[in-house]
């Protein structure tokens, strides 16, 4: 069986956007970039909301920039070749080939995807991650924590939802960012 991952970059205090919808604090160094690069190398399907989903489908056009770092290339190459499904009422055409929408979220369909896939799952965008961790649905939880407190914004993480966490990795980078890989401890 395949594993959810839900990764995202975020402040001390837990948001992944500052108050005006800005994520200038959480650049990531060289170094950072390349463990996330090579954690999209594992990944064959993402599931992303509507505004997860524009802001990561610019990866199709690094791909092809002849101007792009060899880091970037590696992102944007592992990313390309992933599948991806966009939950979104209102997105008619994702704009981008391997991806598709989907009006709702189902808890069943993701268990049912996870269960047949061959490469890992990653769940991008708060909300919908909200919704597969508060379904039990997440294996992983991965935070890029930038040594910011930003005060207010939106939260990386739900509110009201309690999870039991296995440490399986930290690692901290020289501009002070610390990653931190979990596993979810699944009730018995």
């Amino acid at each position: 069986m395949a594993k959810l991952i839900y990764a995202i970059n975020c402040s001390l205090d837990g948001y992944y956007v500052d108050a005006d919808d800005s994520i200038d604090f959480t650049e990531p160094v060289d170094e950072l970039h390349d463990w996330f690069a090579e954690l999209e190398s594992t990944i064959g399907t993402h599931l992303y909301g509507r505004r997860m989903h524009e802001t990561m489908a610019v990866w199709e056009e690094f791909a092809v920039d002849p101007e792009i770092t060899p880091l970037y290339k590696r992102f944007a190459d592992a990313w390309v070749d992933s599948d991806t499904i966009v939950y979104s009422r209102t997105l008619e055409d994702p704009g981008v080939p391997r991806a598709r929408v989907v009006r709702e979220f189902d808890p069943a369909e993701v268990a049912a995807l996870k269960a047949s896939a061959d490469s890992d799952l990653d769940i991008g965008g708060p909300e919908l991650a909200g919704q597969a961790l508060a379904a039990g649905l997440v294996d992983e939880v991965i935070l890029a924590v930038a040594p910011v407190i930003i005060g207010g914004g939106r939260r990386a993480l739900p509110e009201r939802v309690r999870l039991e966490l296995e440490l399986l990795e930290q690692r901290t980078y020289a501009n002070g960012t610390v990653l931190v890989r979990y596993r979810v401890r699944q009730p018995e």
